[in-house]
């Protein structure tokens, strides 16, 4: 292994300039107290947030990722690093109270008290004025890295008290290079899987690692050629469905049962034991918020398929209008091409727009995912009588 892979950076892929910013820092030169990661997703927002936390901790001082302060960060089990990520629709006040009051004692170490809230564009307004708070009157020791989408996702209140930093999409052959040199992929199929993930590292790893994810997608850029009947767009849209709420029950189950287990365990409950009186609305709250994020669940892997699609009819676009290379979904080439020929550019831009307003439906508007899909499909619908 390489310097450069066994360091906290090597797993931030296509990132230099942060690279470089953030050692710097480390070093001390331009470091603060708030730091605001944003970048598009999969670009490596948190990642990077972590690999910064472990090199501030690092006990030879610039992330060397082999001594015991940068394994236990990456591990997640640092004394001196909290990590706040969410299943749920928002990061509530409390959680937000809790790492306030983690963020006012000294660090354990000698270093520093870092806490980072991974999804910062889901703070409520009460947790984010309390987060203003602990920002505008920093502890000494103390760093806050939030990490967002973009800079417009945060108050603008703290993102101004926070310095920027804007990771960007790695391109296909970094990705895919990465893919090889970390993970050994074969390289036709770290190839498939960087171009497919436009740019996402986890759904690259996902897509190189798991023939069933591979397969879950394939079966989602197939759909844009078989719609050309109204009960294919009907089928098209309950089989997207499906296939996202089966694997986001997948993901969900075993957490929940592990969440319930744990539940037990610290009220002392056994299977068939008298229950304590507390014990029935703490069950109806974690059931509550399992419910919420099994339904977030589902939107995030139906949202997945759908930028899916998207890749489908730009790949189209680009070969109605002559620009046949870098196409997202090379394999489907042919299929591409018959899609070609019974549609017009400005048809397929036309699509696009169905499908981001689908996903506004349902992620803005609470519009239910089946009925959203229903009505994309028919707006996707190949010209009458067109057979690709």
């Amino acid at each position: 292994m390489t310097a450069a892979t066994s360091s906290v950076w090597g797993g931030l892929v296509g990132q230099k300039p942060v690279v470089q910013a953030l050692s710097a820092a480390v070093g001390g030169h331009g470091m603060s107290h708030a730091w605001l990661f944003t970048g598009p997703p999969g670009s490596g927002r948190s990642n990077a947030a972590v690999a910064f936390a472990a090199a501030l901790q690092c006990e030879v001082g610039t992330g060397c990722g082999v001594c015991h302060a940068c394994h236990t960060v990456l591990a997640g089990s640092h004394a001196d690093v909290s990590l706040v990520r969410t299943e749920k629709l928002s990061i509530g006040v409390d959680e937000v109270r809790a790492l306030v009051r983690s963020a006012a004692l000294a660090p354990v170490g000698r270093k520093w008290q870092i806490l980072i809230v991974e999804d910062a564009d889901r703070l409520t307004d009460q947790a984010c004025n309390a987060l203003l708070k602990a920002i505008e009157e920093p502890t000494d020791r103390t760093v806050w890295i939030l990490c967002a989408p973009t800079v417009e996702d945060v108050l603008q209140t703290i993102r101004s008290r926070c310095r920027l930093v804007t990771l960007s999409t790695p391109t296909a052959a970094e990705v895919a290079d990465f893919l090889v040199r970390s993970d050994g992929v074969a390289e036709p199929l770290a190839w498939l899987a960087a171009r497919a993930s436009q740019g996402h590292i986890g759904r690259a790893r996902a897509l190189a690692r798991d023939e069933a994810t591979l397969r879950r997608r394939r079966d989602v850029v197939a759909i844009p050629v078989g719609l050309t009947s109204l009960g294919a767009c009907m089928t098209a849209a309950a089989n997207l469905h499906d296939g996202a709420k089966e694997e986001a029950e997948q993901i969900t189950g075993e957490l929940d049962a592990a969440e319930k287990a744990d539940l037990d365990a610290s009220y002392g409950v056994v299977e068939r034991g008298r229950r304590p009186r507390e014990y029935a609305p703490a069950l109806a709250a974690l059931e509550r918020g399992q419910k919420i994020r099994a339904k977030r669940r589902v939107l995030d892997v139906v949202d997945r398929g759908l930028m899916d699609l998207v890749s489908v009819y730009r790949d189209a676009i680009a070969l109605g209008t002559g620009a046949g290379t870098g196409l997202v979904n090379e394999e489907l080439r042919r299929d591409l091409e018959r899609l070609v020929k019974v549609t017009t550019p400005e048809e397929n831009l036309r699509r696009i727009e169905a499908v981001f307003t689908a996903r506004e439906q349902m992620l803005e508007f609470n519009v239910p995912a089946p009925l959203a899909l229903e009505a994309m499909m028919v707006t996707l619908r190949l010209p009458e009588g067109s057979r690709p």
